[in-house]
């Protein structure tokens, strides 16, 4: 489609034969990009209205870039129009004095993080801090820090929305109040967000945290002990254990990351009890704050081909979390595969505490289970053997228990298309769907915004 029929705006216009375009449709997942036929890099909220207006004319799906973590495919399109924040709407500003960070709708976690912790200040943040902001705190936002300060929804007070018809909104809990309700855990399906006004907490500028590796021996060990301390986690400690594979060997390794909000003794004293198990190694030490949400970054980098499976696990079984370690491993070698099961363990009171029906996002939950396969995409594109890969991984671990897994955190699902139907989306938003289209049919009569467990208008 030629690059003028797109009217001016003030940003950057790329069509396929522009300079720049291979980059600007890539993404962290290399299987999520798509061929859209304009990416339009806006600066402000006019340039959104004018791109929302041209596609409603020329019918042309959209799909709205921040940080572009959509393994699915969310802030991708074929044939469409990339609607993207990150080069021009990427920028986080504190007011130390309000204790409120101002965020553009297309910054990254590492910006909020690096801009918050000089004024002595945090909120909760993306483990992976190349992780868009708009996309985590859209679809519920856990971090490390959520066992103190709840979800990332849970510390937003105000955005400022562009919604289907091109009006500019602001929402909060006294203005467009519904609105507030819904993108809290909504994801992108009521509109735009330019702008997050997020709620910001004293922080300590150095944590203790890292890495503590075990051979896949101690695995049965570790979660005994694991489901022992769960029993009285504190609100300022989480853990992450993953089953993975690392060296030149791609040895079976089942890992830990360790977090505590204090200092090296406090957290080694605290973390006592898987020292004592017998790691084979110990990276952990007290690190800035702001390298904490990096920890991951590793082991999430960008330019492969991802498939994440969802789920929440009520209790981890030893034997279970063995098998289920044992058979990702086998996959592994057998499929050439990289990429992680991943457990994560953070004090759960906080979120919970809040009703079910204050937000779009479920309450009531128990530990996020992620499994997450990677590949070389540039040889094949495995998206549809990984989907049966992640299904073998959950029935291990699902054991004789049927209901033992439900639906996990909707940023760890796959479901990030209008195809998949309504039954994803009311699992994803439980009690709260009713209402939910409800304000849809209000705000996004014609469901523009499809790209995200898409919510049907009543």
């Amino acid at each position: 489609m030629p690059n003028n029929q797109l009217p001016a705006i003030k940003g950057d216009v790329l069509t396929p034969d522009s300079a720049g375009y291979k980059q600007a449709i890539a993404r962290w997942a290399a299987n999520a990009e798509r061929d859209a036929s304009i990416v339009a890099f806006v600066k402000d909220s006019e340039d959104i209205v004018k791109c929302l207006k041209f596609a409603k004319e020329h019918g042309m799906p959209i799909a709205v870039r921040c940080g572009g973590h959509s393994a699915g495919g969310a802030s991708s399109v074929d044939g469409g129009l990339v609607i993207d924040l990150s080069r021009y709407l990427n920028t986080a500003s504190v007011d130390p004095v309000k204790k409120l960070a101002y965020i553009g709708g297309g910054a990254l976690w590492e910006t909020v993080d690096k801009a918050a912790i000089k004024h002595g200040l945090a909120t909760v943040g993306g483990t992976v801090n190349h992780t868009g902001v708009g996309g985590l705190i859209l679809g519920g936002g856990y971090g490390w820090l959520s066992g103190q300060y709840g979800l990332s929804i849970d510390n937003l007070v105000q955005v400022t929305i562009v919604t289907a018809d091109g009006s500019v909104l602001i929402a909060n809990e006294t203005e467009n109040s519904a609105l507030f309700f819904a993108v809290r855990g909504g994801g992108g399906n009521f509109g735009i967000v330019t702008e997050f006004v997020s709620k910001l907490h004293p922080q300590r500028p150095t944590v203790y945290a890292g890495h503590v590796i075990f051979l896949p021996s101690k695995i049965e060990q570790v979660v005994v002990a694991t489901n022992k301390w769960l029993e009285n986690i504190k609100e300022n400690e989480g853990m992450f254990q993953v089953s993975t594979v690392g060296g030149p060997e791609g040895k079976p390794l089942f890992v830990l990351v360790i977090f505590y909000n204090g200092s090296e003794a406090e957290g080694r004293e605290n973390f006592k009890w898987v020292f004592d198990i017998g790691p084979i190694a110990d990276a952990t030490k007290e690190i800035p704050y702001e390298h904490l949400n990096a920890l991951q970054n590793a082991m999430a980098g960008h330019g492969k081909g991802i498939y994440q499976k969802g789920a929440i696990i009520a209790r981890p079984s030893p034997d279970l979390v063995a098998k289920a370690h044992a058979k990702f491993a086998e996959l592994v070698q057998i499929h050439h595969l990289g990429g992680g099961v991943i457990y994560e363990y953070i004090s759960l009171k906080k979120v919970n505490s809040v009703p079910a029906d204050a937000t779009a996002f479920p309450r009531g939950l128990e530990a996020n289970l992620m499994i997450n396969i990677s590949w070389d995409n540039s040889i094949q594109n495995l998206t549809h053997d990984a989907r049966k890969y992640a299904g073998e991984l959950t029935d291990i671990l699902r054991g004789d228990e049927v209901d033992s897994l439900v639906p996990g955190y909707s940023n760890y699902d796959d479901s990030a298309t209008a195809a998949i139907g309504e039954e994803k989306a009311k699992a994803a938003f439980r009690t709260n769907y009713p209402k939910l289209q409800g304000i849809k049919k209000k705000y996004d009569p014609e469901n523009v915004f499809n790209k995200w467990f898409p919510i049907t208008p009543a």
